[in-house]
């Protein structure tokens, strides 16, 4: 095997940038040759505009500052993701980061609130949660880091523009040695004695050698599909969404820090407010609207003038059967595609990105690190899909197609268990590798009135008066901590707000 010295990015984008940065960031001292091909004739997808909390600690390792990076970006933040209409038409519930209360003599909180439900309490199980109130009332503040504070027991992240964040990183990467190379690849080398690839070529005839190459070149998988015919996973029979419209709008009113997903008849819509538009789409199947009747839904609700044409979309949900296939890692797009129902786009970059360089081959491709790294992202594919599925087929929605379609479905064992585990006494079997904690688990199962038949035995032991008052003074002690939080557009105007935004207008919010 020999030292990989040369590593080449083909694509740009938000996975690309990403990979550069990171890359770039990490093995500065490693002298690699690193470039990044990719055209501006070729648009991006541009979606992932909503993420996880995850991404700050990615910010955070390459030592990025959070306000300069939120007036570059015109981000917001986010306490979690509002779900409109999913259990039934009508209902709403946030899906917080951030657990419920805090456990009680190191049992889980909504277990004390099941025991008390069935004896007559009437609290909500959000009334618990510092994000939801938080969001619920348009307050963010950064946590002060100690767990055991019921007001910083939470996470949050980042609503921007998607667009404007490659382009941050990109000149983050580019300081760090990353060259740009600018060009459409039109053949690929491949070596005839390995079966890897050896090089690409761009349409002015400039050759790319490499040891190394990341795809991110979208959907199309130039490399680790159209070339080296890897394979597909479709999970279509699961997740059938197979189309979806975006289009952004004028930002109009309170500018909440959550993400909104509503449910609709033949898929779902999105909002996502970002301090200078509104970013829009509706996820849907199209064996059961058309693209005119999706486009004029989405249009038809939005908060304001749309700010550009609709832009349309189509995938096929499903994952790649290897990730990393020869010399070939595919991150982004071209490793598989999941709604964004989760925001979990750039979450599964990243993953990629953080796996690759705990398993970074420095002296040469190993099948076993190429094992690894197929494993942990199969599961974090696998877990996701799982969590996707479940909000749409944890409901009692049964007024379209659809809807009646996900009711007959046979679920995947691995998520029939979750279900069953907590239908039975609302346990939340753990995963070791897997982006979502019980808490979400909890947020979606309970927020869609799967309510469990029993509970942990252990809770038993505490009477139904101590249990009133433990929990009733942690949620007053809730209270308290959101009614000393400020408003998100205080808090952006200190930290934050871009130079051109709306929010340093006073009044303007």
């Amino acid at each position: 095997m020999s030292v990989i010295s040369r590593i080449c990015i083909l694509g740009g984008g938000t996975a690309g940038w990403m990979t550069a940065a990171a890359l770039s960031h990490k093995f500065k001292d490693l002298n690699l040759d690193l470039s990044l091909v990719e055209s501006d004739q070729i648009g991006t997808v541009g979606v992932g505009e909503a993420t996880l909390p995850h991404i700050r600690f990615f910010n955070q390792a390459l030592g990025i500052d959070e306000a300069a990076f939120m007036k570059s970006t015109e981000a917001t933040f986010k306490l979690g993701i509002e779900f409109c209409d999913w259990g039934k038409k009508g209902d709403h519930y946030i899906h917080p980061f951030g657990d419920y209360g805090v456990p009680i003599d190191e049992l889980d909180f909504h277990q004390f609130w099941l025991k008390l439900r069935k004896a007559g309490g009437t609290h909500r199980l959000s009334d618990y949660s510092y994000p939801i109130l938080a969001a619920e009332q348009g307050r963010f503040r950064i946590p002060a880091g100690d767990l055991n504070d019921i007001g910083s027991n939470f996470g949050y992240a980042y609503q921007f523009d998607a667009g404007l964040y490659a382009k941050f990183l990109r000149t983050f990467s580019e300081a760090n040695g990353v060259r740009r190379v600018e060009g459409r690849a039109v053949e690929v080398g491949i070596d005839g004695e390995s079966g890897n690839i050896s090089s690409i070529k761009l349409e002015d005839g400039h050759v790319i050698e490499a040891d190394l190459f990341v795809d991110c070149s979208g959907f199309r998988g130039l490399l680790i599909e159209q070339e080296l015919k890897t394979g597909y996973d479709d999970w279509s029979h699961w997740l059938p969404c197979n189309r979806a419209v975006a289009v952004p709008c004028e930002s109009r009113g309170e500018l909440r820090p959550y993400t909104r997903a509503t449910a609709r008849t033949a898929g779902w819509q999105w909002r996502i407010p970002l301090q200078h538009r509104t970013g829009n789409g509706h996820v849907y199947w199209n064996e059961f609207i058309s693209d005119d009747e999706a486009t004029h839904q989405l249009m038809s609700t939005l908060d304001g003038p749309a700010l550009a044409e609709p832009k349309q979309l189509f995938f096929k949900t499903g994952r790649r059967k290897k990730f990393w296939n020869r010399n070939v890692v595919s991150i982004g797009l071209s490793a598989g595609f999941l709604e964004p129902l989760e925001s979990t786009s750039i979450h599964l970059i990243q993953e990629g990105i953080t796996t690759l360089i705990e398993l970074f081959p420095r002296d040469g491709v190993n099948p076993l690190d190429i094992n690894e790294y197929n494993a942990r992202m199969g599961l974090n594919f696998e877990r996701v899909r799982d969590f996707l599925l479940l909000h749409y087929v944890a409901t009692q929605r049964d007024d379209s197609e659809m809807w009646r379609y996900f009711q007959a479905m046979e679920l995947p064992d691995s998520l029939q268990e979750k279900l069953s585990a907590w239908n039975a006494r609302g346990y939340v079997l753990q995963y070791e590798f897997g982006v979502f904690l019980p808490p979400s688990w909890v947020a979606v199962m309970h927020g869609q009135n799967l309510i469990p038949e029993g509970h942990d035995p252990r809770v038993d032991r505490y009477s139904i008066a101590d249990i009133e008052a433990r929990l009733e003074q942690i949620r007053l002690d809730t209270v308290r901590e959101v009614e000393t939080t400020p408003t998100q557009v205080d808090f952006l105007r200190r930290h934050g707000a871009a130079s051109g935004s709306p929010l340093v207008s006073a009044g303007k919010m």
